[in-house]
């Protein structure tokens, strides 16, 4: 296929790097990582030694200093090969880094951003709560001072890398339950696992995305020394949606890695599976199945590669990052139905790669805010005049 983006040179060697890194070091592996629900810990450092886990952090803080376009393709192409261990490299990216380096202090940036640009320590996000998941703010995990330090109570849900992450940035409240204030009383923590009280619980067993980890924390009687406190009290929850659009990103590209994978196998299969004495390429049926699936694709990128361009530029970008999480996952969601849907019945067989590529699909929907919440932030967008 043509490729419609204007790339820059540098665009290509990230590209090109990121496919190389993916087809010898996740592609061949990813099917029995997914049986096994197994995280692999080398590809932490590994990612680290490309500069892959600081792609969008200054250079003095031993990142590339790319823009948002350049992480993007890169994360596309791990996507394609194994979307687990794109969600690993764009949670790391885009939520505990972006909030380190927007927000810390020199001090918290020295002791913690670097370690992550190289690899040494993994990121993780903690906001969501057994009871507490679109409606965020509703979190109530509780922080209370005791001297100069906290003391954390409480359990968060969802977290993405949770067993294996050296760093959680995590939400917690410090208002008192006599006194809620909202999204107000949330501050922003710095959390490590050799913190007394610390305890990574319950493992989910998802339908895809099997091999990224994603678990339970327990927060009990936490002792949190002064200084891990991020920012400013009561501040955290702002920080947390500033951050989201880095994510919302993240996520659009890791969807259309996995639509793209799928339009790729399901070429591939129309070309070499005959029915009726010819290959069902040939067939006007699927031929427009392949043609909108690649239609949509295109779509989908060229909207997520507009807005990081926007971003770029340093313009705001309003409602757009929603635009683009919702439609790369939607699109990401029917590419792969169709995918199936070539493949027939083998499609539904783990011999073959697109159901997984369906499962994984699944919860582009749903993490880092459901298609349904994209929609209320676009619609208020769009009835403001924004």
């Amino acid at each position: 296929m043509t490729q419609l983006l204007p790339l820059t040179e540098d665009q290509v060697a990230i590209r090109d790097t990121a496919r190389a890194f993916a087809d010898e070091h996740v592609r061949p592996f990813a099917a029995q990582w997914d049986r096994d629900s197994h995280f692999e810990p080398t590809l932490i450092k590994k990612l680290g030694d490309l500069g892959f886990l600081g792609m969008l952090l200054p250079t003095e803080y031993d990142g590339l200093g790319l823009d948002a376009q350049s992480y993007l393709f890169a994360l596309e192409e791990i996507a394609k090969a194994d979307a687990s261990v794109a969600v690993m490299m764009s949670v790391h990216n885009s939520l505990p880094t972006q909030m380190l380096k927007t927000f810390g202090s020199e001090a918290q940036k020295q002791r913690f951003l670097k370690p992550m640009a190289r690899g040494e320590l993994l990121g993780a996000f903690a906001l969501s709560e057994p009871d507490a998941g679109s409606d965020a703010s509703a979190i109530r995990a509780q922080a209370t001072r005791d001297g100069d330090d906290w003391i954390l109570e409480g359990t968060k849900a969802w977290v993405t890398s949770g067993t294996h992450a050296g760093v959680i940035i995590a939400m917690v409240r410090t208002d008192t339950p006599e006194a809620r204030r909202k999204s107000k009383g949330i501050s922003a923590f710095i959390l490590t696992p050799d913190l007394p009280g610390f305890r990574v619980s319950k493992k989910e067993d998802k339908m895809g995305l099997r091999a990224s980890p994603t678990v339970q924390l327990v927060f009990d009687r936490m002792r949190v020394p002064g200084d891990r406190l991020l920012g400013e009290e009561g501040q955290g929850f702002i920080y947390a949606m500033n951050s989201l659009e880095h994510g919302r990103l993240g996520i659009a590209a890791q969807a259309i890695g996995i639509a793209q994978a799928a339009l790729d196998a399901a070429v591939d299969y129309a070309n070499e599976r005959q029915q009726f004495g010819t290959p069902i390429a040939e067939f006007q049926g699927i031929q427009f199945k392949l043609a909108d699936m690649a239609t949509r694709i295109a779509a989908a990128r060229a909207l997520l590669h507009g807005v990081a361009a926007t971003k770029d530029r340093g313009a705001a970008l309003g409602a757009a990052c929603s635009m683009a999480k919702l439609f790369a996952s939607e699109t990401a969601m029917w590419v792969t139905t169709q995918a199936v849907q070539v493949f027939g019945g083998y499609g539904y067989v783990k011999e073959y790669p697109v159901e997984k590529y369906f499962r994984d699909a699944k919860v582009t929907e749903i993490y880092e805010g459901t298609s349904e919440v994209q929609r209320i932030v676009i619609g208020r967008a769009v009835s403001a005049g924004m």
